[in-house]
């Protein structure tokens, strides 16, 4: 095994332990939820096997479902993220992302955030419209979104920069 395989099975334990421990009981008036697991999609390796992400995510999304007792709805989102994942990169790095090596877990540029701010919006719109699943709570589905993705956001940030490894 290499260490890139070592470092993403460590991720998604380690972000999977802590949305089920910590961030998982957090729920401000309702409509403030945080989901910093989304991390482990958004740091997969660009070059990685396009297939193992897409799996890994679903397992991600089935066992936050199996834990939220929510009926696939995570697992939904993580995928749809995971699919979307190659045009948000297109969006905010410009069509040759795949010849660069971006790394998200640098130095936080306005093409990063976009990125982060663009993945974490959708896969949380996602989220809480299959949750609802009604259109008369459009308003509060986009409320949820705002308010979740201004704090999730903030969230991930933080674990970036907490987790960031350290250049040699």
């Amino acid at each position: 095994m290499n260490s890139a395989l070592l470092t993403n099975i460590a991720r998604f334990i380690l972000l999977l332990m802590l949305q089920i421990a910590i961030f998982n009981k957090m729920d401000f008036l309702g409509y403030i939820n945080p989901y910093p697991y989304i991390l482990f999609i958004l740091l997969y390796p660009v070059n990685g096997n396009k297939y193992g992400l897409l799996f890994s995510s679903f397992l991600l999304g089935i066992i936050m479902d199996l834990f939220c007792n929510s009926g696939g709805v995570h697992a939904t989102a993580a995928i749809t993220l995971a699919a979307l994942r190659p045009t948000f990169f297109k969006f905010s790095f410009g069509v040759s992302y795949e010849y660069q090596t971006i790394r998200i877990n640098d130095k936080l540029t306005p093409e990063r955030f976009s990125f982060i701010a663009i993945s974490v919006i959708s896969h949380h719109f996602i989220l809480f419209l299959l949750e609802a699943f009604r259109l008369s709570f459009v308003l509060q589905v986009l409320l949820r979104t705002l308010f979740s993705t201004l704090f999730t956001i903030i969230i991930c940030i933080i674990l970036i920069y907490l987790f960031k490894p350290t250049r040699r």
